[in-house]
């Protein structure tokens, strides 16, 4: 099948936009999910102890959408003692919206943009520092370019800083693993997605884009390629085994 390109990822996003947390909601672990992946960010970070007096830790959300990956990264922060200051990104205009219409405390803000584009667009967005740590969730199927961006991300990221994506990827795996997929795609996902916004390209694209995804290994050599150390892979208990996956990595700390 022939993927939709990403002018129509975005347009897709965009036309479930003020549905999305609702659907999402309809997901008993996608918020779960999404904090776990955060606190394995937030864990690699450095601590008050290492930070100069006063300063925060900062994040890039990247592929932030309606706001709930850059809430579980905030709230991650919080609860390890870190003052933060976050930059959410999104190509999807109408997530944007929904996210910035939620309450943020100061340091949080979001920004339009492309992950294909973060080479140049840092600037743009105000990161004109190096920054500690890039949270991608649910991003590198939705991008055309996968090492360009990992390469991008690379080149922001303050010399031992961290990587936290989080992905579907179920290539190589048995196939029980993709018939499992298919059916909680058509028989569950794809039913709510029409229930709760009257449309289903989105939904559709999401079954299509996870099976044609890297397999783990695949993601893995890319983040080694484009100069990651410290590679971890961990999987998620119940159904999701085996399909979802938070990979975390660090740039490695420079040589004195």
């Amino acid at each position: 099948m022939t993927m939709i390109k990403n002018e129509d990822v975005t347009a897709a996003f965009d036309e479930v936009a003020p549905r999305y947390d609702l659907m999402v909601a309809l997901n008993p672990g996608y918020h779960v999910h999404l904090r776990s992946a955060a606190h394995a960010l937030v864990e690699w970070l450095p601590g008050p102890a290492l930070r100069a007096a006063g300063s925060d830790v900062s994040i890039l959300d990247l592929g932030c959408g309606s706001g709930a990956s850059t809430r579980a990264v905030l709230q991650a922060a919080q609860a390890a003692g870190l003052r933060s200051s976050i930059v959410g990104v999104d190509a999807s205009l109408a997530m944007l919206e929904q996210a910035r219409a939620k309450q943020w405390p100061a340091g949080v803000r979001f920004e339009m943009g492309q992950a294909e584009k973060i080479a140049w667009s840092r600037y743009e967005w105000e990161l004109d520092d190096p920054i500690d740590g890039v949270f991608a969730a649910y991003l590198f199927r939705n991008v055309a370019d996968r090492d360009a961006v990992l390469a991008g991300i690379f080149d922001v990221l303050a010399d031992g800083g961290v990587l936290v994506a989080q992905e579907y990827s179920i290539t190589g795996s048995r196939p029980w693993v993709h018939a499992l997929w298919s059916a909680v795609c058509w028989l569950v996902v794809i039913p709510l997605g029409w229930l709760t916004s009257r449309r289903t390209r989105l939904y559709r694209y999401l079954w299509r884009s996870v099976r044609s995804f890297d397999s783990i290994q695949t993601f893995v050599d890319r983040l080694y390629r484009a100069g990651f150390a410290d590679v971890e892979v961990r999987t998620p208990p119940g159904w999701q085994r085996g399909i979802l996956h938070t990979f975390r990595a660090r740039k490695p700390p420079a040589v004195s």
